[in-house]
């Protein structure tokens, strides 16, 4: 199984509620960061190779049809050369609305939270590694943060063909991703989920 549907949006734009509406849309399983976290012995090896210039994809996505959220979006240049037929998605939102969420979600687990759990501590450390190559600075407040979300943005738009590309932000719903994707929207209403309040419930279930 090949990459079909890439997400190139950053962490808190949606992701959570893109991934559920692509597997809805029969391009699932979706890979998302919380595989990472429930699956740590086997993927935080291979993303730190990732990240150390090394990536195995084939082994990262077995058994995925798409994938979305960080870590996949840090590597979206990789991914673009490695699967020329995948389409890519950029979920985008208010560049201020994401960098506050991202600073008192993210952000404060990775690098604002002095003694993680035991369990979470190479995951953490793997995320942190990730967050800076991606341009974001451990100690930026959120005006920093927005800049790197909008440099983010603007470097995906010009590296993605514009034909293989769909910036949308997930609040417009089903239209914009099945016209994109060439196929029909579902009777079901598109998903909503992961705020700030199911971020930190998430993270619990993880323990």
């Amino acid at each position: 199984m090949s990459l079909a549907v890439i997400g190139a949006g950053l962490g808190r734009t949606g992701t959570y509620s893109l991934r559920l509406a692509l597997e809805a849309l029969g391009f699932g399983p979706c890979f998302h960061m919380e595989e990472v976290a429930k699956h740590m012995p086997v993927q935080l090896p291979l993303w730190n190779k990732a990240l150390d210039g090394d990536p195995d994809w084939d082994a990262i996505y077995a058994g995925y049809n798409s994938a979305v959220d960080w870590p996949t979006a840090r590597f979206y240049r990789e991914l673009n050369a490695a699967y020329p037929d995948a389409k890519f998605i950029l979920g985008v939102r208010d560049p201020r609305a994401w960098a506050e969420s991202f600073h008192a979600t993210i952000h404060k687990l990775t690098f604002r939270t002095d003694d993680p759990p035991e369990i979470f501590r190479e995951w953490i450390a793997m995320v942190r590694r990730m967050i800076l190559q991606n341009g974001i600075p451990a100690d930026g407040g959120v005006d920093e943060m927005e800049a790197a979300f909008i440099a983010h943005n603007e470097a995906v738009k010009a590296a993605i063909p514009a034909d293989r590309l769909l910036v949308t932000n997930v609040k417009d719903g089903w239209g914009p991703i099945c016209s994109f994707l060439g196929v029909d929207p579902p009777e079901e209403p598109f998903p909503r989920t992961n705020n700030r309040n199911e971020f930190w419930d998430l993270i619990d279930s993880l323990r």
